[in-house]
């Protein structure tokens, strides 16, 4: 349907509104699906260990508490609550009467 859409010269607003919205409900799930990944990936890489790549990094010395990849992951799964941080906003405030 959205390759129909993208032939058709006029742009008929059936076509943008269908494609628009997909592609809305797209985002919020990839948006949604980021955070939870990444805190996945910090806990199994915490369990399982770096492996190789510790020892490879483990001859810099570095004085950093951040270094790692366990550290990244946590910071990247906190910069993707956004998306969750809204609809627990958006759940409550639906629950409360006016």
């Amino acid at each position: 349907m959205i390759d129909a859409c993208l032939a058709n010269s006029t742009g008929g607003a059936d076509c943008d509104d269908a494609g628009g919205a997909a592609a809305r409900r797209l985002a919020k799930w990839l948006g949604l699906a980021a955070a939870p990944t990444f805190a996945t990936m910090a806990l199994l890489t915490g369990v399982l260990g770096d492996g190789k790549m510790a020892m490879m990094c483990s001859s810099a010395h570095d004085p950093s508490s951040l270094g790692g990849m366990v550290p990244m992951y946590l910071l990247m799964s906190a910069f993707h609550l956004a998306p969750w941080l809204k609809l627990i906003a958006n759940r409550g405030g639906r629950a409360r009467p006016c």
